[in-house]
């Protein structure tokens, strides 16, 4: 047997070579498996895995919070802006008649509230109060009635006459005179013998003419107002108003002033058939 085919030669040979250490030496770094499956995702699925799920700091809800204040901020504005466009699609007329009917009812409301600031320092200051009370009653007693059209009124206003001859002139356009005539400040209005009160009601007649509470009432039609003549005279002239509706219906209108209108068209009392004063 020859030495290359000896067994301990054999032996040697199927070894794995080994490098030698020196003692105390660190072991040899070996790479890290690589993770299975990773080799194998899509960049898309990668930036998914990247905000997915989402990290929030705290510098990022801080200014979340201010985008969302500062839109809620923007769509306020814009729906105020929106809501206002009617008025500046409005005419010049038409404002300055609006701003001089808040003007006139801010004047009323502050008339009301010295009266009534008058009518409670009176009562305060007063040394005989029970008589200082019963006299105010007996005022607003009559107040009331005149708004009610039991009593008699009178007082400086206009009186508006409509010659009606082709008999265009139908309740609808009558029932706007009363509603221009109460929004500009009538206290008190008559048409020809009937009181207008809170409860009156307009109806075209049969045969021409119109029914007020009932009763027919025809050409020419004779309004009695009671209110300040400087705001119930314009508001009927307003631009497309009372005045231009009925001249249209070839209808003659003429308004006057007059420092002493009397309404002496009366309505009867009538006790309600259900309400009742809560006040104990």
């Amino acid at each position: 047997m020859s030495a290359d085919e000896s067994p301990d030669y054999n032996r040697r040979k199927e070894l794995p070579a080994e490098i030698p250490q020196a003692p105390g030496a660190p072991a040899p770094e070996t790479a890290a498996p690589e993770p299975q499956g990773t080799s194998q995702l899509t960049g898309r699925q990668r930036l998914v895995q990247g905000l997915w799920p989402p990290r929030v700091t705290r510098p990022q809800l801080i200014v979340a919070l201010l985008l969302f204040v500062l839109g809620l901020g923007l769509a306020i504005q814009v729906r105020s802006n929106s809501d206002s466009s009617a008025l500046r699609g409005a005419r010049q007329e038409d404002l300055v008649r609006i701003l001089d009917e808040l003007d006139d009812r801010t004047e009323r409301l502050e008339e009301e509230k010295r009266r009534l600031e008058e009518q409670r320092t009176g009562l305060e200051n007063s040394s005989d109060q029970a008589e200082e009370a019963r006299k105010q009653t007996v005022e607003r007693e009559r107040q009331l009635g005149i708004l009610a059209g039991t009593v008699a009124a009178q007082g400086p206003g206009i009186q508006l006459t409509i010659e009606d001859t082709k008999g265009a002139i139908e309740a609808d356009m009558l029932l706007d005179a009363i509603q221009e005539l109460r929004a500009a400040g009538a206290e008190a209005i008559q048409i020809n013998d009937v009181r207008v009160v809170a409860d009156t009601y307009l109806s075209d007649a049969g045969g021409g003419g119109v029914r007020v509470d009932g009763h027919k009432v025809g050409e020419p039609y004779l309004f009695k107002v009671i209110g300040k003549p400087q705001d119930l005279e314009p508001a009927l002239n307003i631009p497309g108003g009372v005045v231009q509706t009925l001249e249209k219906e070839q209808a003659t209108v003429t308004v006057e002033r007059s420092e002493k209108i009397v309404v002496d068209a009366l309505r009867p009392a009538k006790r309600p058939d259900y309400a009742r004063s809560s006040s104990r």
